[in-house]
């Protein structure tokens, strides 16, 4: 960052007052841009005893497997951003459920997080970020096609989950 998007004077990165961080702050109006963790939103829709996978149409990871799950937006909840992320890439409606899993990567500054979801109806089509999108059985998911580790760790946590008849909250980090 060179530039103040509030005033357009240059900015210093350094320790705010009664801060502890370097941060970029506008030698001018003094605005202190603190840069934080984004979000990544999800879900694990499941129809009957499959889970939907969307084909990845976009970098990164191009053409390797995922949940449905993207970047929230501002104005919006967690629970929003991802139903509002499995229709775009999968144009799936769920019901969406509890919270299954926060996934924390502090060295890629994002936070994933995954809510069960169920589908009542097995209606689904490749949205514009998805190549395909399919129901998958435990036994048949592409396991060595799946696109981000998060997504291994939380499926494997839900079918592992399922087998034990438990439903709780996962702290993965990475």
């Amino acid at each position: 960052m060179k530039y103040c998007s509030h005033c357009s004077a240059l900015v210093s990165f350094i320790v705010p007052q009664g801060d502890n961080r370097r941060r970029y702050v506008c030698d001018k109006c003094e605005f202190i841009f603190y840069e934080n963790p984004r979000i990544i939103a999800g879900c694990i829709p499941v129809f009957e005893d499959k889970v939907l996978l969307c084909k990845r149409a976009i970098e990164p990871r191009l053409g390797y497997w995922t949940l449905p799950a993207g970047f929230m937006e501002n104005g919006e909840t967690t629970q929003q951003a991802a139903l509002r992320e499995t229709y775009e890439e999968a144009y799936a409606k769920p019901q969406l459920g509890p919270l299954f899993s926060v996934c924390n990567l502090s060295k890629g500054n994002q936070v994933h997080i995954y809510y069960l979801a169920e589908m009542t109806v097995a209606e689904y089509e490749s949205g514009p970020e998805s190549l395909e999108v399919e129901l998958y059985d435990e036994a048949d998911i592409p396991w060595d096609d799946i696109a981000f580790g998060t997504v291994t760790q939380t499926l494997k946590r839900f079918f592992e989950d399922r087998k034990k008849g438990v439903k709780q909250l996962h702290h993965i980090d990475f």
